[in-house]
């Protein structure tokens, strides 16, 4: 079936589907890994977006059910060089395609993805459609003119848990597995506020020594007072995080009355409550394989990322905020802690799936932050 990708700058890129039949309308990045489709179509980070692989061959391990990362697809649509129409792993269960026609998801293949990349590099992150029955330019022209942008629109509401939810591990993850044969005595309750979180921050969370509960994303400080966690997550999330103004105004009011962490959309949350200013970026942080230098350690630690919106680190007090990572690519903050209450936040996503290992500390070092909170002794020299 033919289908068409059309940008709002007026490039046109006719391929073929490999996906759904239909139209979709989104802000086209790209991502750069080299693996984990799986991951990044189940990310809710992807919410309101069109994803481009940069790596030419997608899909030759199929799809399985242990690697999704939250309930179902949020993504708008997907954009290949080719999709593979056979798949090999003893952990595959169904192909590719399958996978995107099972859940409705706009796709489009044999289209030149590098010359897309180069693209959005060059100009920046922008919107395009994608189409399998219209193929007038002008007609979707309209279409992508219509629709809205990015900055200002309130994502989260459509990725959020409606209800809070007590999280239960996968008995037949190996990560899993390995933690219930040397268990922890000493557990902590964490209160996860649900920007869009995924599953493998739970996991993580859960074989570090949490127990987790879940709540949507407008839960008010009252409600989470009520239920008395230990700690605060803060989730990852798409899109813009000004108009998330109920959390922000949540997050506010938790500052310095439980220990924090944040990511990605969590980490911009936090900042913004702390007085920190939030900007659109150029065209994001989409990949496994960007270089972050932990300025505490002195190490670069290559991260997993996904985000198009930022915190700009000259914003902040320094009396009160200290920046402990940056982005080795561009200079952008990548990580904050507060001097004075237990809270830190980082930009990446220190659980991977998909990705290295680098940053899986962090948790442990929330871990470590929430018993010295508890047992009342210093947590910063």
């Amino acid at each position: 079936m033919n289908s068409i990708l059309q940008f709002e700058n007026g490039r046109i890129f006719e391929g073929i589907s490999c996906g759904n039949h239909g139209e979709v309308i989104g802000e086209v990045v790209f991502n750069t890994g080299m693996a984990g489709y799986q991951e990044i179509l189940t990310d809710p980070s992807y919410c309101g977006q069109i994803v481009t692989m940069t790596y030419p061959h997608i899909g030759n391990y199929g799809i399985n059910l242990q690697d999704y990362e939250s309930r179902n697809p949020f993504l708008e649509g997907l954009i290949v060089y080719e999709s593979s129409k056979l798949f090999s792993s003893w952990r595959g269960q169904i192909g590719l395609s399958d996978f995107l026609r099972r859940y409705q998801i706009v796709a489009i293949e044999d289209v030149d993805t590098r010359a897309i990349t180069r693209m959005l590099r060059d100009e920046g992150s922008m919107k395009g459609i994608i189409s399998t029955y219209d193929f007038d330019s002008k007609s979707l022209a309209q279409k992508i003119e219509m629709a809205p942008d990015m900055i200002g629109r309130n994502l989260v509401s459509t990725v959020s848990t409606r209800s809070r939810y007590e999280w239960e591990p996968e008995l037949n993850n190996y990560e899993i597995q390995q933690f219930l044969r040397k268990r922890n005595s000493k557990r902590y309750r964490v209160a996860v506020l649900d920007f869009g979180v995924k599953w493998n921050i739970l996991r993580v969370l859960y074989t570090i020594g949490f127990d987790i509960s879940v709540f949507p994303s407008n839960t008010t400080f009252d409600e989470l007072s009520a239920f008395d966690p230990d700690a605060i997550f803060l989730s990852n999330g798409p899109g813009d995080p000004e108009p998330i103004t109920n959390a922000i105004e949540t997050i506010s009011c938790l500052i310095g009355k439980y220990p924090i962490m944040g990511i990605c959309l969590g980490h911009q949350l936090l900042g913004i409550a702390l007085k920190g200013k939030s900007f659109k970026m150029k065209f994001g942080h989409h990949g496994v394989n960007h270089p972050v230098k932990n300025l505490e350690t002195g190490k670069v630690e290559i991260t997993s990322q996904n985000h198009g919106f930022a915190i700009d680190s000259q914003s902040f007090n320094e009396l009160e905020i200290k920046v402990t990572h940056l982005n080795l690519n561009d200079g952008t903050l990548e990580g904050f802690r507060h001097l004075k209450y237990p809270l830190f936040a980082v930009q990446y996503h220190p659980e991977s799936g998909p990705g290295p290992h680098d940053s899986r500390y962090l948790f442990g070092q929330f871990y470590d932050m929430v018993k010295q909170h508890k047992e009342h002794t210093p947590i910063y020299a």
